[in-house]
């Protein structure tokens, strides 16, 4: 009796099983998102990488928004498939794409554990925000980098690492600029910059000279001299105590960097070209007023040279050069390093 109980509980519960199975498999097809060929077409061109850099929760909303609404979602918004992923979409969608020039992330700050002091011992997770939630952080400098790898963690894509100094290394190779390390980081130390600009400043603090200096050794004291060695007007401006790049000013010349007291900017350049004076030159002098360097010499009415050693590759005199007997050696090696 119980033997025959035990079937019909069985064949009970496996007939509900097969009704409620017709019953999904009728739902699944008739409540299916339908997927246009565009869509699919989209979601073949994206990198399934799910970072959410475009501001969707992963490649397949994103996928499903420019095919859904083409004219409020951008196609360019992918910066892990870059400018090339951007066109494929716009051929899709048939619309124009707006060429956006790459970024990369870096790290506005060089305070590591040899440059800037603690104001007490963390001792705790190995975690920025953990760090940060605790009075702001160990670092007396309010400004910078805690060095907890936080931007370690959340890197989707391997780029970030950290240094021995206690500082996160970027590879800018692996970079895709999608801003995730930037919108984590505590600090806020982190920035987005064009990867053609090769100069910027690595500081972020607010303070006046003697209180950066009683924090860290590298840090910018707003003394103002990058501002009066710039010779592109409006390039570098004064914001308080710190000095601002306009990027779109800025040609990366190098002359900040190579003046800077305290040494707060950073240059990506991996070459530099240098300048060569043809034997044409008149002996005019307009390069010796501009090199702040003294890297050129020469007497007046006579061929002028470039002393090799002090000579940064700024190309001032190639560009106020009269009659235009300057050139630039290694500038197509120092765009290509770069």
């Amino acid at each position: 009796m119980e033997t025959i109980e035990i079937v019909k509980a069985i064949l009970g519960l496996g007939g509900l099983s097969l009704v409620f199975g017709v019953v999904l498999a009728i739902a699944f097809k008739k409540l299916a998102v339908q997927v246009s060929e565009q869509e699919k077409k989209i979601r073949e061109v994206l990198p399934s990488t799910n970072c959410g850099a475009c501001g969707f929760p992963g490649c397949e909303a994103y996928a499903h928004a420019l095919a859904a609404k083409t004219n409020d979602v951008s196609p360019n918004l992918c910066t892990v498939g870059g400018s090339e992923t951007a066109k494929e979409i716009g051929k899709i969608l048939g619309v124009e794409v707006e060429e956006i020039e790459p970024q990369v992330c870096v790290l506005r700050c060089r305070g590591g554990w040899n440059e800037a002091v603690e104001k007490f011992k963390y001792v705790g997770p190995g975690d920025c925000r953990s760090n940060y939630i605790l009075l702001g952080g160990n670092k007396a400098c309010e400004y910078g980098c805690l060095g907890g790898g936080h931007c370690v963690t959340v890197c989707p894509f391997g780029a970030i690492k950290m240094g021995q100094n206690h500082l996160p290394i970027i590879d800018l190779d692996k970079c895709t600029a999608c801003g995730i390390c930037v919108k984590e980081c505590p600090r806020q130390v982190l920035e987005l910059i064009l990867r053609s600009q090769l100069i910027y400043l690595a500081c972020k603090t607010r303070d006046k000279g003697k209180a950066v200096k009683n924090v860290c050794k590298v840090g910018c004291i707003g003394c103002t001299l990058c501002v009066k060695v710039c010779p592109h007007d409006g390039a570098i401006a004064m914001d308080g105590n710190l000095p601002v790049m306009d990027y779109e000013k800025c040609v990366s010349c190098g002359i900040c960097f190579n003046k800077c007291p305290t040494k707060s900017f950073i240059d990506r350049a991996k070459a530099r070209p240098y300048a060569i004076i043809s034997s044409q030159c008149d002996g005019c002098g307009e390069c010796v007023k501009v090199c702040q360097f003294k890297a050129i010499e020469g007497e007046p009415g006579k061929r002028h040279g470039v002393i090799k050693d002090k000579c940064i590759g700024c190309g001032r005199c190639f560009e106020v050069c009269p009659i235009k007997v300057i050139t630039m050696a290694g500038a197509l090696g120092y765009v290509e390093a770069a």
